[in-house]
């Protein structure tokens, strides 16, 4: 039988690449909150999709039911959903500052809080948190988005404690500066001459899945060295 895997924020980017990778192996539904994109890429992927905005609690337990109910079980959460932004913090719009946490951070936090009793039930499970190095390291005109990556990466480090007793395995990723639209979509320009290519990351989701359940790596860091 083929594991179920959740991808947020799997229309586009890094998440569409991860589906991408795993479509073969796996059975992969993909979520985000934007429908027409969506069901465009998953025609593409040929993979299964929920609509689902994950700053809305309630559309987020809707969507983890709607799956149950599809596929029976839930073997791996990809919590990939992410936003950007960046500037000095008395600058910043406070509606911007309040979606960057509701998405970043309270996102994660409610989808992991979803699918665990499915995991518990089934005995086995892994969430795997894709926080970006901004997780371990503070940068000057990035307070918010710091803020919203240091949450997920003490949430991380404590749910990996919490779930261990059922078998539920979760891990850390925190990929440096990845060549996404991300900042293109908020009209930031930036050199990416640095930036990772997304297919490494996304191998490295398909390594760690590929893992026995009892193994665990805890937090993977990935750079590009080349400049």
């Amino acid at each position: 039988m083929q594991k179920v895997i959740i991808i947020t924020g799997g229309s586009e980017g890094i998440g569409y690449q991860i589906a991408k990778t795993l479509v073969f192996d796996y059975k992969v539904i993909i979520l985000a909150r934007e429908e027409t994109k969506l069901k465009q890429s998953a025609s593409e992927l040929k993979c299964d999709f929920e609509v689902c905005d994950v700053s809305d609690g309630d559309a987020i337990e809707k969507s983890v039911q709607s799956i149950i109910k599809k596929h029976s079980r839930i073997d791996c959460l990809i919590n990939n959903a992410g936003v950007w932004v960046e500037g000095e913090l008395g600058k910043n719009n406070p509606k911007d500052i309040k979606r960057m946490l509701d998405v970043n951070t309270l996102g994660t936090i409610l989808f992991s809080r979803a699918v665990i009793p499915q995991m518990e039930q089934q005995k086995e499970g892994t969430i795997i948190n894709i926080i970006s190095q901004a997780g371990f390291y503070a940068k000057a005109e990035r307070s918010v988005y710091t803020a919203s990556k240091f949450a997920i990466t003490g949430f991380t480090k404590s749910l990996q404690l919490e779930l261990a007793k059922y078998g539920i395995r979760v891990t850390g990723v925190y990929p440096g500066k990845m060549e996404t639209k991300m900042f293109e979509k908020v009209g930031i320009e930036k050199n990416m001459s640095d930036s990772l290519d997304i297919q490494e990351v996304a191998k490295t989701i398909q390594f760690i899945l590929s893992l026995d359940q009892t193994t665990q790596f805890t937090e993977i860091g990935i750079k590009n060295i080349k400049n």
